[in-house]
């Protein structure tokens, strides 16, 4: 009994080390380079992901597009794999209330298959909040600013219309500018009246990222990719 006990002493002081010289070969033989925090990576996401059909914890894939190199190595090539999650969804709402996405980018997977995680935010979209949030409309404020702004643009449309006239038959301008210009004001106030009552009963737009599109996305924190 006592020779068995020894035998298996024997057997797990040389399991363990074994094991602290294969860490320490490890330790010695790998090496990381850093990509620094500000580097933008051109992500192109592999599925759809939406404010109108996604959801918290909804997960996505999307592949790096620029890679990045130090010197002449390569630390992660193009079509490297980053994986993230549907953080949050703000659903459009009346009042012309739009939704707002979020995304959580939580690691790059390297070459040799390590999942370092990310601390990364979206620096190129439509429309982004001061929180992180995707968005394309925010609500009825900005609505009623948009129908004022088409409204001018009509009266000045007509206006420019009418003075074209001009161009074949000289002089007529001045009899058909005021009249496209009263026209197009006319026009313009009733647009923006009926699209300011309208708004009131819209939804906001819903954000969509689709397949294969390309969102820039910013190191918020300095990343170490082992290389050997």
């Amino acid at each position: 009994m006592n020779k068995i006990k020894f035998l298996i002493t024997m057997l797990a002081l040389c399991l363990v080390s074994t094991s602290v010289m294969a860490a320490g070969a490890f330790k010695a033989d790998a090496k990381t380079k850093r990509i620094p925090a500000g580097t933008v990576f051109q992500l192109q996401f592999l599925q759809p992901v939406s404010t109108f059909s996604g959801s918290e914890g909804d997960s996505f894939v999307a592949t790096l597009k620029n890679e990045q190199a130090s010197g002449d190595n390569v630390i992660l090539p193009a079509g490297t794999v980053v994986r993230g999650s549907v953080s949050k969804v703000n659903t459009a709402k009346r009042f012309s209330r739009g939704a707002k996405l979020y995304l959580d980018f939580d690691h790059v997977v390297t070459p040799n298959g390590r999942q370092i995680p990310l601390d990364m935010a979206v620096c190129q979209f439509e429309k982004i909040y001061y929180d992180g949030g995707l968005y394309k409309n925010l609500g009825y404020g900005e609505a009623v600013q948009n129908n004022y702004d088409r409204g001018v643009e009509i009266t000045k449309n007509a206006t420019n219309y009418g003075l074209r006239a001009g161009d074949s038959a000289p002089g007529i301008q001045y009899l058909t500018a005021p009249i496209c210009a009263i026209g197009g004001f006319v026009g313009g106030v009733a647009y923006f009246l009926w699209d300011d009552v309208a708004d009131m009963f819209r939804k906001g737009q819903d954000v969509y990222i689709n397949k294969g599109d390309i969102l820039s996305v910013k190191l918020l924190n300095p990343i170490d990719i082992p290389v050997y």
